[in-house]
């Protein structure tokens, strides 16, 4: 079977999208199928074009087996609504033109960005070839909740309308949480279409190893307790929030929070810093995925939060699994379905979103010695549970059913 793949997140990029894709790719191609990936010129999420490559029209690579076409897309930094959605369109214009010339049995496209899906249910109508929706995110309901745009306008409406027409249109559904599944079954999808393939950690890369000594001593943290936070600054993550609560924290020493990362919020993030006058926060930007281990192996505790709102009792942020695969204990401002997976598996302890007196309870409860050992055990059972590697067979069946 021969599966195209449209996605404009892919490695070198370290996001959890781009890993996700790559690891089931990698994983189908072993299984004898063949595998093409359209995506654009690697830049996210500084919307810089990554050294060694170009923003050209079209150009190839293989990367473990997988061909890889690279198309032209409007780059531009992540800042700024319109100016990304425009990235986003041309993305599913060039695309799709792409996708004319690339024999295909199945064609797979991942949302959000929700305008990729658009391209996949575009390229199935042309070439008559049916098309698998990935949902990751529930888009356009995900930027009214972080505010980008007012709600329920003539934009959002139009985007509603054809949220649901890809729904319908699309073979099978994969989705990421079973909360995202009870979504669409709500908006009127035949629930028999829809199959939950969660996030997963790939045990090849996030597996237990000792403390990077050398990367501890360069960054300055000897005898700190490190709280890390390594994924995207963005608007969803309501990082202010840590920042400020770190700075409650600065009387005890032995504290240190530390800041991986880039995203739309990344500039106001680090002029608070400077505001609040943090003494206790590293902030640094993305590091290339082969260093991402390095740096988690640094850290005590893992730090995940999102914002306080419904929708996000829906999502499992990927930063659980990888953490997990690394024997890292979890402090989570997320509740729902992950709040469920981190306590469900004891990996962890969960804190209310946006709850400063909760959170400095719960990290201080977490680094007693008996709950941090517990959690420690925790993690590898999750991590055992959440095999990308498992993951990935279980969507290649998905697809193999639909041919």
């Amino acid at each position: 079977m021969h599966i195209l793949f449209l996605s404009d997140n892919f490695p070198p990029e370290v996001n959890a999208p781009a890993s996700r894709t790559f690891d089931h790719c990698s994983e189908w191609v072993q299984a004898g199928h063949e595998v093409t990936v359209i995506t654009c010129a690697p830049n996210f999420p500084q919307g810089k074009v990554y050294e060694g490559y170009r923003n050209r029209i079209w150009q190839e690579e293989q990367m473990n087996g997988i061909r890889v076409i690279r198309v032209w897309t409007y780059i531009v930094p992540n800042k700024g609504f319109f100016k990304r959605t425009l990235d986003y369109i041309s993305f599913s214009i060039t695309g799709f033109l792409a996708g004319l010339f690339i024999k295909t049995d199945l064609i797979v496209a991942t949302s959000p960005q929700f305008f990729c899906a658009l391209a996949g249910r575009t390229l199935s109508f042309w070439k008559r070839r049916p098309w698998v929706m990935e949902v990751r995110d529930l888009w356009p309901e995900s930027i009214k909740t972080v505010g980008v745009v007012e709600k329920d306008n003539l934009f959002i409406r139009y985007f509603e309308w054809q949220e649901k027409r890809c729904y319908h249109s699309a073979r099978r559904i994969v989705v990421v949480t079973d909360s995202f599944k009870s979504r669409l079954i709500e908006k009127g999808v035949n629930a028999d279409k829809i199959y939950v393939i969660k996030n997963g950690v790939n045990k090849a890369l996030f597996t237990p190893r000792p403390k990077d000594e050398a990367l501890i001593r360069q960054l300055g943290l000897e005898g700190k307790r490190v709280i890390g936070y390594i994924g995207t600054h963005g608007l969803a993550h309501k990082l202010d929030f840590i920042l400020r609560c770190a700075k409650e924290m600065e009387d005890q020493d032995k504290y240190h929070f530390l800041f991986i990362g880039n995203g739309a919020t990344k500039d106001e993030l680090l002029k608070l810093k400077e505001e609040l006058g943090c003494k206790n926060v590293t902030m640094l930007d993305s590091v290339p995925k082969q260093d991402v281990n390095r740096y988690i192996s640094i850290l005590d505790v893992c730090l995940i939060n999102l914002r306080k709102s419904p929708l996000f009792t829906t999502v499992i942020p990927s930063k659980i699994f990888e953490n997990a695969g690394m024997g890292i204990p979890i402090l989570m401002g997320v509740e729902g379905e992950a709040k469920e997976i981190v306590e469900g598996y004891g990996a962890g302890l969960c804190f209310e979103p946006e709850n400063s007196s909760e959170f400095r309870q719960r990290l201080e409860q977490l680094l007693i010695p008996s709950t941090y050992s517990a959690c420690k055990e925790g993690c590898a059972r999750l991590a055992a549970d959440f095999d990308r590697k498992v993951l990935a067979r279980k969507m290649l069946q998905v697809l193999e059913g639909v041919i």
